[in-house]
C-alpha cells in the first residue's frame, strides 16, 4: 500500500488510517481491528466493554494511549473514533480472545524470543541485519560503512543515557541539532528529500552521507566527554559543534569534487538505476 493511502486491507476487510506528520507513525481505527478478529457486528460496543475490563485489570496506560481522531465513518462523515500506534494495537490484540488473534501472538512470541537470543548473542542481531541489508541489495561495503556508524550512534547515546538524558524525544532533539549542522537538513527535511515516511533515513543513505553522519556523531560524543555535558540543554552545545566538524568536511569535499554529499537518491532509486544498468536485471 502507498503510505498516502487512508486504508489499509487486513485479511480482506478496509482498515481506516490517519498519518501523524510530527510523529512520522500510522494511527489505525481500533474498532476496525476489532471488527476484523471478533466478527463482531458492533465493534464499538466491543471496544468499550474491552476499555472498561483494561481500565479494571490495571491496563489504564494501553487505553489512555489511543487517541480520538477524526475519520470518515460509514456514512461518509469524519467522525471521532479511538485510534492506536501499532505499538499499542499489538498489546490490544494480546487481550482479545479470538482464534484470529493467534497468528499475532505467536508472531510476537516470536519477536519476543528472537530478542531475548540477541541479548544473549549480540552476534545474532548483527547477523540478521547484515542479511536485511543484503535483501535491500545493498554491498558489503555500504553494510560495513552502515554498520560501523551504528556502533559510534550506540557509544553516542550510550553516553547521552549515562548523563541525565533519557527520553527519546530528549534523544530525537539532539539526533536533530547533530543532523542540521552537518546537512543543512532537519532529518525531517531529509526525509522529505529522499521521498522517505516510516522508513529509517539511514537505511536509504549514500556511503557519503553515512560518512558524515558518523563524523558528526563521533565528534559529538568526543566533545561531550570532553566537556562533561549532562542533561539535555548541556549536551546540544556539543551536538552543535560536532554538527559542524562534519559540515566543515562536507563542505570541503563539494568545493573539491563539485558535488553535493546530500542527495533525495533512495534505495528505490538506486534499485531501479541498477535494474536499468543490467538490461532490466536486478542483480
Amino acid at each position: 500500500m502507498q503510505k498516502d493511502k487512508k486504508l489499509a486491507i487486513f485479511e480482506g476487510q478496509q482498515i481506516r488510517r490517519v498519518w501523524n506528520e510530527k510523529k512520522e507513525v500510522w494511527y489505525f481505527s481500533v474498532v476496525d481491528i476489532i471488527a476484523v478478529l471478533t466478527g463482531s457486528g458492533n465493534p464499538q460496543v466491543y471496544w468499550r466493554v474491552m476499555k472498561k475490563r483494561l481500565l479494571d485489570e490495571g491496563s489504564d496506560e494501553t487505553v489512555t494511549k489511543c487517541n480520538g481522531l477524526k475519520m470518515v465513518a460509514p456514512d461518509g462523515k469524519m467522525r471521532t473514533t479511538d485510534a492506536a500506534d501499532v505499538e499499542t494495537l499489538l498489546r490490544l490484540i494480546q487481550s482479545v480472545p479470538s482464534p484470529k488473534a493467534e497468528p499475532v501472538k505467536l508472531w510476537l512470541a516470536r519477536v519476543g524470543y528472537e530478542r531475548i537470543e540477541e541479548i544473549n548473542d549480540p552476534e545474532k542481531a548483527l547477523n540478521r541485519s547484515r542479511d536485511y541489508w543484503q535483501k535491500m541489495g545493498r554491498s558489503k561495503a555500504w553494510i560495513q560503512q552502515r554498520m560501523m556508524g551504528q556502533e559510534i550512534r550506540n557509544k553516542l547515546t550510550d553516553y547521552w543515557k549515562n548523563n541525565e538524558v533519557t527520553r527519546q524525544d530528549e534523544y530525537a532533539i539532539l539526533t536533530n541539532i547533530i543532523h542540521q549542522e552537518w546537512s543543512d537538513l532537519s532529518v525531517k527535511e531529509h526525509k522529505s528529500l529522499k521521498d522517505l515516511k516510516t522508513e529509517n533515513l539511514r537505511d536509504h543513505m549514500s556511503d557519503a552521507e553515512l560518512v558524515f553522519t558518523a563524523l558528526a556523531e563521533l565528534s559529538t560524543r568526543q566533545i561531550a566527554e570532553t566537556m562533561e555535558t549532562k542533561g539535555l540543554e548541556e549536551n546540544k552545545i556539543p551536538a552543535k559543534k560536532g554538527g559542524g566538524i562534519a559540515k566543515n568536511a562536507r563542505m570541503e569535499l563539494e568545493q573539491k569534487t563539485g558535488k553535493k554529499v546530500v542527495s533525495g537518491n533512495n534505495l528505490k532509486f538506486l534499485s531501479a538505476r541498477r535494474k536499468l544498468g543490467n538490461g532490466g536485471i536486478n542483480l
